[in-house]
């Protein structure tokens, strides 16, 4: 466990990926919704999705993790199973950090009534509406998965090269545009948008955390063969 901690401390050895950047990007996009907010006429309240910009900056930090450290980490000595359990560990973390900030975000919303302009970008009422703990789990669930979605295609990629890479994401397309055709030819989208709306954001969290899950598992299959 201690060797596995220590991947912890490795991977927080460059704070500007984990940290420093995913703050920046969530201040810069704060501000300039706030701007935007402001230029909008009329006092209903307004809402956007600019709070979402730093949750895909973790799509290139899941990248990086493993692009940039594991080579580094074999030569430490340090096991795969160990570097793969400490990464995932260093992704909770900051898919946690993300998620308290996020909560702070809206609480600093509701006590300002919308920074003073009734604009909203981390207090969204249908990420909210199962409370402060499921909107926690939302952000967590799209940070993390935003991570391991990076992670995992580092991970083919060192494994397999870009070729496989390529196809693995080709394939995936294709699945996901066959998904949305047999939908529409057979007219439900109307069950669809019931279905999203009963589960509610929180629903659709949990079945993303079954989704990291399953993600996981391939990473690890394939990071048996990765190639420091």
């Amino acid at each position: 466990m201690s060797r596995t901690l220590n991947v912890v401390r490795l991977q927080l050895i460059n704070k500007q990926t984990f940290i420093w950047v995913p703050l920046i990007v969530l201040a810069a996009a704060t501000v300039v919704s706030i701007l935007i907010y402001a230029m909008i006429p009329g006092g209903e309240a307004k809402y956007g999705g600019g709070g979402q910009a730093p949750l895909w900056v973790f799509f290139a930090v899941g990248m990086s993790a493993m692009t940039l450290t594991f080579p580094f980490s074999q030569a430490m000595s340090i096991t795969r199973r160990e570097f793969f359990t400490g990464t995932l560990i260093t992704a909770v973390l900051g898919s946690a950090f993300m998620g308290v900030l996020f909560l702070i975000g809206g609480g600093i919303e509701l006590l300002t009534n919308g920074w003073g302009i009734n604009g909203y970008v981390f207090y969204l009422p249908w990420l909210w509406e199962a409370g402060a703990l499921g909107a926690f789990t939302v952000y967590f669930t799209l940070a993390l998965f935003f991570f391991v979605v990076g992670f995992t295609g580092a991970t083919i990629y060192k494994s397999w090269g870009p070729v496989v890479l390529t196809v693995a994401s080709v394939g995936l397309a294709l699945v996901l545009v066959g998904l949305v055709f047999l939908v529409t030819r057979l007219e439900l989208w109307g069950d669809v948008a019931a279905t999203i709306m009963n589960l509610g954001a929180l629903g659709l969290a949990l079945w993303g955390l079954v989704a990291v899950a399953v993600l996981s598992l391939v990473s690890f299959l394939a990071f048996r063969r990765a190639k420091p």
